[in-house]
């Protein structure tokens, strides 16, 4: 009976068992109905893209920006726009920026990584930020140093250390130097405040003076607590110097020019431009489909501020330009810095002349659109310019020529030109926008004839050129070209020569050039000009 009461005890025990445990699986849900946890994840992604991917460029305007933001749409497109803002070529698929960027990130793990990831580290951080730097003196041992008369003279030991050159960083300035230290041994270089931080014996009594302090002008006690050094350190190795210099490369890159852009999609046009400029647009033929198009722009000195930097008067500008077709498609783009140097004696005269800056794009034929953005850096002073034009087709069967330039400087090309700007074919060509020339500067010609015949028994195009001078439409000069200003390449003929004026009159002038080609059944002219003053 015992072993019966047991078996019915232990089968009601189950029983009850079961209710409950089929009481606690009717409980639990499906699996399957339940959403998944993603949101919690996604979140974890955009905070990681503003605290570690992009914490050493991304602006206190833009982390705020981007924190208002409630959806993850408004947080991808606001990350594209965050790159975008940084192509420098946005008419690619690829952003170059982003891509050296994440390259950066990269080379700073795999090489700066000590105690922690490299690009946490200082010179991770630099060199996420800023880039390859120009040069670098590394001491990875440290070591036995002689110390510069910058420093100080004389020798010590020193911590393994290591200093970047950069020539120049947008925002802070040229000659940067900047030193980091391994006090610790561990592979950790830290940004160091001042020239003593890599002395190794620097609290050691009696060990590696200074000049000053094995002659007893100064003691080590007073380098240490960093007075009396005025004598021999650089201005750059100031304290205060060395602390801005930190603080400004803590600040993210500057984006280059885009305030600039910003500037043509909020007010494309003002009236009364503060920084008044010339802009010109002038055709070359490439080849049947493209044409290289020149946007030169010139500003009078005068107009601009004058800074000095290093002791070199120095003004400078900042140009951006936008083309667009007649569809809104941005076609390029152009951005560059242009700088106007002088002397403290020769300022005056460096303020009366002119600064000249062109980009050169190949385009299609077809109607465009310009705008450009010229700011004045030192002032803040911005002019805009905003001109339509359309690209000629120089089809084969019609006489073309290209712009008719009158140029303030025109020589052949050398060694120094290549990849400069005013480049046309093999001559160097520098436009005089406003048209003025002084009484005996020589005015320079250059235009490029296409698609002249060949005479079939010189080999070589028959065509006839003359120059025809007038003021106030009275012809003063007629004069033939005698083939030596004219080089030819295919059924492209370049004409470039110079007009003296020391021989003219104070006043208004007009160019034209008298084309004729002369092969064939039908005499094909073309009579391009231009006018231009003679001031004393």
């Amino acid at each position: 009976m015992i072993y019966s009461r047991s078996i019915r005890t232990l089968a009601v025990s189950a029983f009850v068992a079961s209710l409950f445990v089929g009481a606690a699986f009717a409980q639990i849900d499906d699996p399957m109905d339940k959403p998944r946890m993603t949101a919690e994840e996604k979140a974890r992604i955009y905070d990681d893209w503003v605290s570690k991917d992009v914490r050493y460029i991304i602006t206190e305007e833009e982390k705020k920006a981007f924190k208002a933001l409630k959806t993850d749409e408004e947080r991808e497109n606001f990350i594209e726009s965050f790159w975008r803002r940084r192509d420098p070529n946005p008419d690619t698929e690829e952003n170059e920026y982003r891509e050296e960027y994440y390259e950066r990130i990269a080379y700073a793990n795999e090489h700066f990584t000590s105690g922690k990831p490299g690009w946490m580290t200082d010179r991770g951080r630099i060199y996420i930020a800023w880039g390859k730097p120009d040069s670098v003196e590394s001491r990875p041992m440290g070591g036995a140093y002689d110390r510069p008369a910058w420093e100080g003279g004389g020798t010590t030991t020193t911590y393994p250390f290591e200093i970047w050159f950069y020539r120049y960083l947008e925002g802070i300035g040229s000659g940067i130097e900047i030193e980091f230290v391994d006090p610790t041994g561990t592979g950790e270089y830290r940004i160091a405040r001042n020239a003593n931080e890599k002395d190794a014996l620097l609290f050691v009594p009696g060990a590696g003076l200074t000049t000053n302090e094995m002659l007893g002008i100064s003691s080590k006690s007073d380098r240490i607590a960093g007075i009396n050094q005025r004598d021999f350190y650089r201005e750059q190795d100031s304290p205060f110097r060395r602390i801005e210099l930190i603080a400004d490369l803590q600040r993210p890159p500057q984006v280059k020019y885009a305030d600039l852009q910003a500037t043509l999609d909020e007010t494309p046009v003002i009236d009364n431009n503060p920084l008044d400029f010339d802009l010109r647009v002038d055709f070359f033929k490439q080849s049947d489909e493209r044409v290289i198009t020149t946007f030169t722009i010139q500003t009078e000195n005068k107009e601009l501020v004058f800074e000095d930097i290093g002791g070199v008067p120095t003004a400078r500008m900042n140009i951006f330009g936008r083309i667009t077709a007649v569809t809104d498609r941005r076609v390029g783009i152009f951005e560059d810095s242009v700088l106007a140097q002088s002397t403290a004696v020769d300022l005056a005269e460096e303020k009366e002349r002119k600064s000249v800056y062109q980009n050169a794009q190949p385009l299609a034929p077809g109607n465009y659109k310009v705008q450009v953005v010229v700011r004045d850096v030192a002032s803040g002073n911005k002019g805009i310019r905003s001109i339509g034009f359309k690209v000629p087709k120089f089809d084969k069967d019609n006489l073309w020529t290209s712009t008719l330039i009158l140029a303030s400087k025109l020589r052949p090309t050398d060694d120094r030109d290549i990849g400069a700007m005013f480049v046309i074919g093999n001559a160097k060509v520098i436009p005089n926008l406003s048209g003025d020339f002084k009484k005996g500067q020589d005015v320079g010609i250059y235009v490029q004839v296409y698609n002249a015949k060949i005479d079939q028994t010189t080999l070589r195009p028959a065509v006839d050129v003359e120059y025809i001078l007038t003021k106030n439409g009275k012809e003063i000069l007629r004069e033939p070209e005698n083939w030596s200003g004219l080089s030819d390449s295919g059924q492209r003929l370049t004409l470039a020569r110079l007009l003296p004026t020391s021989g003219l009159e104070p006043g208004e002038y007009e160019i034209k050039i008298r084309i004729q080609d002369k092969v064939g059944t039908e005499v094909r002219t073309l009579t391009p000009a231009e006018k231009f003053r003679i001031i004393e």
